[in-house]
């Protein structure tokens, strides 16, 4: 178990993931860079809130 360093929640690591969190994790990798630090929730959210805002990646 790892401890999700936004929200501080304990989660599994090795559990499945939604599509939403596979882009998140690229975020977390590629602008972020803070892969492997997030939990499955964040990284889906982190996701939608990028689609909605951010200009660069909504296209």
């Amino acid at each position: 178990m790892k401890i999700c360093t936004m929200c501080r929640r304990e989660y599994d690591e090795n559990e499945p993931r939604t599509g939403y969190a596979e882009a998140g994790e690229w975020l977390a990798g590629e602008v972020w860079h803070d892969a492997g630090e997030l939990c499955p929730l964040c990284l889906e959210n982190r996701a939608r809130l990028v689609m909605m805002y951010h200009s660069g990646y909504n296209s």
